[in-house]
């Protein structure tokens, strides 16, 4: 047998979801995916065929913003399922075509420059389409955790990389749905403890050292409490909500970075053009604040999220390159209240406090996400 082919992954998905670790400066790692949330969609189907939740055959259903369609469409087609999106009003040409190629069933919504509106709307088709049609499995990306469980080997694989020193080791990424970042965190603490009580992130078995975890958010977002605070260029779809996500475990974050589109533009062009990785959005605002986060542990190792590719992203971001800033020439204001947010950059010490009471899934905003 040609050992070769026996070694070829089975289905585009294991390729995809298998991400680079790249060196762009001493002890500064980019994590790059070339589609990130297919790690977390494909293990989140695996595991509700493997508990019997669902079966090969059902219809799944979420709402997204884009990335997170794509993945799920890929999931199922791997374990042939149907797939039936609501989909933001930022979903493009090329990615409709490519859900409708796979078989995935896209709903889109109006057209709308409102992303808190449209992100509501969503939810609200979702919940019709579940009273019509209560066979069909809601995936709750920002809610279950089932999302989390394919970040575990990403985790292993990043504290492979990582010098096992004392130093610190900082992860830096958008918080999105929360899952990525959470995860990621979850698993590092884990393994770098070698299960000596490495939740907190303190000092483990073998020299690892603690795991400190920054968010990144766009302004006007409710996840960590900029909803206050309008950023004119756009909310960075993604990275940020208008509605509390239960994915979002709030006290495993020391620190938040909140960064305007400006800001993080300027860090997807720098991004290429002195390290040659083209990123999305999220990616040049995670790669802002961990380059910020590192200077201040020069000692230690920080690894910064680069979710997707740039491809979404060349008119409204890389076709304005001449407009980005030197990111040696920005640095974030520190405060200490969510009072004091201001843009285009603010960083505060998060140190693990719970979520603001409006990202609370506990509070009449959160409980309107679930279907009546």
């Amino acid at each position: 047998m040609d050992t070769h082919m026996a070694e070829a992954d089975e289905h585009i998905t294991e390729a995809i979801g298998r991400p680079d670790l790249i060196r762009v400066d001493d002890r500064l790692i980019c994590l790059r995916f070339e589609t990130m949330k297919v790690v977390s969609a494909l293990a989140a189907v695996r595991q509700l065929l493997e508990s019997g939740k669902v079966r090969r055959g059902d219809t799944l259903l979420d709402s997204s913003s884009g990335i997170y369609a794509y993945a799920l469409a890929l999931a199922c087609h791997r374990y042939g399922m149907r797939c039936h999106i609501i989909g933001s009003t930022t979903v493009d040409h090329t990615l409709r075509t490519q859900l409708a190629v796979l078989g995935a069933h896209l709903e889109q919504m109006p057209p709308s420059s409102d992303l808190r509106l449209d992100q509501k709307r969503r939810v609200a088709r979702v919940r019709e389409i579940l009273r019509a049609h209560p066979e069909y499995h809601w995936m709750r990306q920002y809610h279950d955790d089932v999302h989390y469980l394919g970040y575990r080997a990403i985790a292993e694989r990043i504290h492979a990389a990582a010098p096992v020193d004392g130093s610190p080791l900082t992860l830096v990424g958008g918080v999105g749905s929360g899952a990525s970042t959470g995860a990621l965190a979850r698993y590092l603490r884990e393994v770098r403890s070698d299960g000596a009580g490495g939740a907190d992130g303190t000092d483990g078995a073998g020299g690892a050292g603690p795991v400190r975890l920054a968010g990144v958010q766009p302004f006007g977002s409710v996840t960590f409490g900029s909803e206050h605070v309008a950023d004119p260029e756009i909310i960075i779809a993604g990275i940020g909500s208008s509605i509390p996500f239960g994915n979002v475990t709030h006290t495993a974050y020391d620190t938040v970075h909140w960064l305007s589109f400006h800001t993080a533009l300027s860090g997807s062009v720098e991004l290429l053009r002195r390290h040659a990785v083209f990123a999305g959005l999220s990616t040049g605002a995670g790669y802002a604040a961990a380059r910020w986060e590192h200077a201040r542990e020069p000692g230690g190792t920080t690894v910064f999220i680069a979710p997707d590719t740039g491809h979404r992203y060349v008119d409204t971001v890389f076709a304005r390159h001449r407009e980005a800033a030197d990111l040696d020439d920005l640095a974030p204001r520190t405060v200490s209240s969510l009072d004091d947010l201001a843009m285009p950059w603010t960083r505060m010490e998060w140190n693990g406090a719970p979520a603001p009471a409006p990202a609370s899934v506990g509070t009449d905003a959160g409980a309107a996400k679930e279907p009546a």
